[in-house]
């Protein structure tokens, strides 16, 4: 009887080893210790039911990847963003550590394929739950932060956070584009953005209007829209996107 538990255990920790060794080639990382990757993907419900093979679940290494992504995103958003304000950095980090964007970031590598999850949860699709893919990534964060430290976690969040950070987010997150561009015109340069309508063609039932967004000594560009307040809202966005290279 203790010999087939011991071929058993053998067997599959064999199966989850390789397993895990593809994990960190999606990811991108490899480990120092394995053993925190298993870790940071054991969900509590597969614990509680496999008493057989003492084991821990993610929960705590939840907590710690919580603070690990909030910090390196902060630092990443000073750095990215230093003109604007308290309230305008933690609006844009919110739109990037919650459920929804990090349950995505999990899915582009296939998260759900490799946690350990009980019966339970497998049969009502934990692999796919939002909530879930989002603390476990949240989990494998604090297990690259614990098998190398806040260097090597700092470049992994940056590089999965990429594509969000390059495309200056969209106007979901940003709001009003005229308003940031004020705000930084303010701070920066101690001026306020002129806005000119240059051009409006087409039938009156079709018009197009362009609007040329001055900064004086600093900057132009121009937007166009089916009205004014489009026109200056592309216009803004252009700027914007121009601020963040300077």
């Amino acid at each position: 009887m203790e010999g087939n538990y011991s071929e058993g255990k053998s067997q599959m920790d064999k199966e989850r080893n390789e397993k895990l060794k593809d994990f960190e080639k999606r990811v991108s990382y490899t480990f120092n210790n394995i053993s925190l990757l298993d870790n940071a993907l054991t969900h509590r419900s597969y614990v509680n039911e496999k008493q057989e093979f003492p084991c821990k679940d993610n929960e705590r290494f939840e907590f710690l990847g919580d603070a690990v992504l909030e910090l390196c995103i902060s630092d990443i958003l000073m750095k990215k963003f230093p003109d604007y304000t308290e309230g305008q950095l933690s609006k844009l980090r919110a739109s990037l550590v919650n459920e929804q964007a990090l349950s995505e970031l999990a899915k582009n590598f296939h998260l759900g394929d490799f946690l350990l999850l009980g019966k339970g949860e497998e049969s009502s699709g934990g692999r796919n739950k939002r909530s879930i893919l989002s603390n476990t990534f949240e989990a494998l964060m604090a297990a690259i932060y614990l098998d190398s430290g806040y260097e090597k976690a700092y470049r992994l969040i940056t590089d999965l956070f990429q594509a969000l950070l390059e495309n200056g987010f969209d106007q979901t997150i940003y709001g009003d584009y005229k308003t940031y561009v004020q705000e930084i015109s303010q701070n920066r340069f101690k001026v306020i953005p002129e806005y000119v309508l240059i051009h409006q063609y087409g039938p009156d039932h079709d018009k197009i209007f362009q609007t040329e967004l001055v900064i004086p000594g600093i900057l132009k560009t121009t937007g166009t829209g089916k009205n004014k307040k489009d026109a200056e809202q592309q216009a803004a966005k252009k700027a914007l996107e121009e601020l963040e290279k300077k």
